[in-house]
């Protein structure tokens, strides 16, 4: 059975992208395991360290995962400003690269780790916690000998299409910016149908209450999510998509992560 480490910026974002993969791995019998950079606070933590956490390890639980981590840093926001560093923990932005990857690196030598789950080099949509995963992820899959890092994604094509068809997005995502959303089709790797496992990660996306009961994207998102019958989840949420760094796509993306791509 193989060891797969799932790098993650913050709580909460193990469910979208890599759910269904980490369900299906750990059903199969895999040992799974969730790293998160950040805590997901922007602000010292007094005394509220355990929540978000807390709500990852449900999270976690709730797909099958054996093991979290959290490398210790602070989430670093989005927009223009990057805030100062709260007194008792950096922002991830700020980490050295080389530092951060260490960290990660050290569990992934601890576990033996055969995959690496991350992001695209954009980020998925831009967030820069998330393109800071990519850079760490990247250079701790070098550091501890980590064979293969598949590169969670979506098809940038897929993204457009969607965006288009919600109308309380138009005029806040622009044609050139939609050009720098996630990965083009063409350079998927992998594509797994993760249909069966919509129940599980309906579970996991409740368990982040205190970010359901806000008012930002992953709330919103995470309410659609609960009012749909899991049957018709499954449809909607039938795939996740991989790009496996260093190799080359095939004519038709590969369905299963344990198959390598042609290098």
């Amino acid at each position: 059975m193989a060891t797969i480490v799932a790098f993650h910026a913050h709580p909460d974002d193990e469910t979208l992208l890599t759910g269904g993969t980490l369900a299906a791995a750990a059903a199969a019998g895999h040992r799974t395991v969730i790293v998160v950079a950040t805590d997901g606070h922007m602000a010292a933590l007094d005394g509220r360290k355990a929540l978000r956490l807390n709500e990852l390890a449900a999270s976690a639980a709730a797909l099958g995962v054996a093991r979290v981590a959290h490398l210790g840093y602070a989430d670093s926001g989005h927009g223009a400003v990057l805030f100062a560093d709260p007194p008792d923990r950096v922002r991830f932005l700020r980490a050295e690269v080389d530092e951060a990857a260490e960290r990660l690196a050290a569990i992934l030598r601890e576990e033996n780790a055969e995959i690496l789950l991350s992001y695209d080099r954009n980020g998925g949509y831009g967030h820069r916690d998330h393109v800071r995963v990519h850079e760490v992820g990247t250079r701790a899959a070098e550091l501890a000998g980590v064979p293969r890092v598949l590169d969670a994604t979506m098809p940038r094509e897929n993204v457009a299409r969607i965006v288009r068809f919600l109308r309380s997005l138009r005029g806040r995502i622009g044609p050139s910016l939609l050009g720098s959303l996630y990965s083009a089709g063409s350079e998927i790797t992998h594509r797994i149908d993760v249909s069966d496992y919509a129940a599980q990660r309906k579970m996991a996306v409740a368990a982040h209450r205190s970010i359901i009961e806000g008012s930002g994207s992953f709330a919103t998102i995470a309410k659609v999510i609960q009012r749909l019958p899991t049957p018709i989840l499954g449809r909607v949420m039938h795939w996740e998509w991989y790009i496996e760094e260093g190799a080359v796509p095939g004519d038709a993306p590969l369905d299963d992560i344990f198959k390598p791509a042609r290098r």
